[in-house]
Parts: structure tokens; sequence; C-alpha cells
């Protein structure tokens, strides 16, 4: 199935989110308006507003302000990527150059600043503090997530644990966070909320393990990124890790040396991952948290919503980008 095949039960809602997104981009200042434009525009998969929207819908919620509160996750999201990328010293992104290879590092974070900044003043129109503090609570732990990774950069140790710290923190929370606002807006139970939190945690994770995968099995034209910039960066992910685990020697070698220096040979390293189970034991591993998602909204009250979260168990595993 495909996204927007998925996403049509709440049809309606994304064109209303991305009217919000587009009037609360109208800044006075050009500069943010274009930069804005540019990553919004950028044909995001909009997933984790998707998820606040459908979770909402799913438990009853009938009133105005989950477009609002979608928009603001998109937002936290987009500067999260922002940031990203300058740390990261990206030059593409979904296909395209990214914000700081167009305008610059300093115009990147600032605009990013702005993003957070606009976030914060729309979740108080709100008026909800419980879904403010969800929301407040994981724009820090993105950030430590952020530190984390940092940590572990160039780091050929890094274990199978503290590398799934750093994915539920910095990729897992904003989709744990927007299931669980969707599930306060409907004013939901302690233990659906509870739910909708365990559900959108596990398939963020889900999501991320896809992507490891993707960087080794994909192509560019696929995925909209560089194959292998994690590993450029340093970055140890699970497929890396695995082969850590069970290569040859050499093979184990070969992965240490890239980690710490970031400038490994490519090739070599994709057929060390591919001659290892490590894509299939990366992949098992996002099936058993897409099951723990699953599991978790059982208990959410039959509907189209409740049926497009399910499917999106599914996309979250098996797409190719």
């Amino acid at each position: 199935m495909s996204l927007p095949d998925l996403m049509s039960p709440i049809a309606d809602d994304m064109r209303e989110l991305d009217a919000v997104i587009r009037g609360r981009l109208n800044s006075e200042v050009v500069l943010i308006r274009t930069i804005g434009e540019y990553i919004v525009g950028a044909g995001g998969k909009r997933m984790r507003p998707a998820m606040l929207l459908l979770v909402a819908k799913a438990l009853g919620y009938e009133g105005r302000f989950h477009h609002v509160l979608a928009a603001v996750v998109e937002f936290i999201h987009t500067a999260t990527l922002l940031h990203d990328d300058v740390v990261d010293e990206s030059d593409m992104r979904r296909g395209r150059s990214t914000a700081n290879a167009v305008f610059g590092n300093a115009a990147s974070v600032l605009v990013g600043d702005y993003l957070y900044s606009r976030s914060f003043e729309m979740m108080v129109e709100c008026g909800s503090m419980r879904a403010m503090s969800v929301l407040s609570g994981a724009t820090t732990i993105i950030a430590e997530g952020e530190v984390l990774q940092l940590l572990n950069v160039h780091d050929p140790d890094v274990s199978r644990e503290r590398y799934l710290q750093v994915v539920r923190y910095k990729t897992a929370k904003l989709f744990e966070a927007a299931a669980q606002v969707g599930a306060i807006l409907a004013g939901a139970s302690d233990e659906l909320e509870e739910a909708a939190a365990a559900y959108g945690r596990h398939i963020g994770t889900a999501f991320q393990l896809i992507d490891d995968v993707l960087d080794y099995s994909g192509d560019v034209a696929a995925l909209g990124k560089n194959v292998g910039d994690d590993l450029r960066e340093g970055k140890p992910t699970l497929p890396l890790i695995r082969v850590m685990e069970v290569g040859t020697a050499e093979e184990q070698q070969l992965i240490k040396q890239a980690i710490e220096n970031g400038d490994g040979d490519f090739e070599a390293v994709a057929r060390a991952i591919h001659n290892t189970d490590a894509l299939a034991y990366t992949r098992d591993a996002a099936d058993a948290e897409v099951q723990l998602a699953l599991n978790a909204i059982q208990t959410f009250p039959a509907s189209d919503f409740k049926q497009t979260l399910i499917d999106f168990c599914a996309f979250a595993v098996k797409r190719d980008r």
C-alpha cells in the first residue's frame, strides 16, 4: 500500500495540517519563510503528525486542536532535521540538497531554533498542559539522543543496547509523543494513553531500524540520501554492530576501521554485511518492535483509523525508502 493510500482516512486532516504549517511559517523574515518552505515542501512522509491525527480520531476526538498540535510535531521534526544536517555535514536529504548546503549552516541552525520557538507558542495556544508537558519533554529527550549519538560516533565498541537507546531517544521519542498527545486530546484513559505512547515508541524504533537496513540495501534514487552516509559519519548502526558480533576476524577489523575513521571502503563493508545475517537480523529486530506496537493498540475500539494504525506497522517494515 502506498503512503497516500494509507493516509486516505485522514486525507482532509492532512490538507488542514498543510494549511496550518504554511500559515505558521508566514514570518515577516523572508529567509525564515524561504527555508521553511524549502524543508516543508521537500516531500517528507509526515508520519509523525499523521500518527497524532490517527490516534486522536481512533479514540474519538472531535475538537479543533489536533491540526495545530500535529503541525507542532512536524515543526519539531523539521527543526531536528535542520540541526542534524548541520552536525552531520550532510548535503543531501530526500533526493535534494539539504538546507544547510543551500543556505548555509548559520541560517539552518537559526531557522531550526525559530521552528522550536514557534512550536512552543502553538502548544500554549492549545491550552493543554498535559500535551505541552509531553511535547516539551520529548524535545529534551531528543536533544539528549543527539548528544548520545555524538558520543557513539567513531566508537566501534558500541553495543546493541547503547545503539537502541539512541534510537529510542533520537527517533522513536517523537513518534511516541505524537501518538500520546493524540490520546491526550481525545481524553483517553491512562491505560489507552500509555498504549498509544507504546505504539508510537515501538513503531518509531522499527522505522529507524529499517532505515539502517536501507542504508545498505537501497540506492540513492530510492532512499533520497547517500547510501552509506551513517558509515561515512562514523556512526555504528545495528547492521554494523551485528557484523562486529558474528563476522570473521577480517570483517570485524574492516568494520572497526570504517567506524573509527569514517572513510572505509563502502563496497567492502557492504559485502561484509551481506556475507552475514546483519540485514536479516536488523529486520527481525524491526519486526519484533512492530509486533509490540500492534499488541499495544489491541484495546483501541475498531475503526478505519485503528486499521490505518495497524497498516502503518506493515508500511514501516516493508517500505523501500
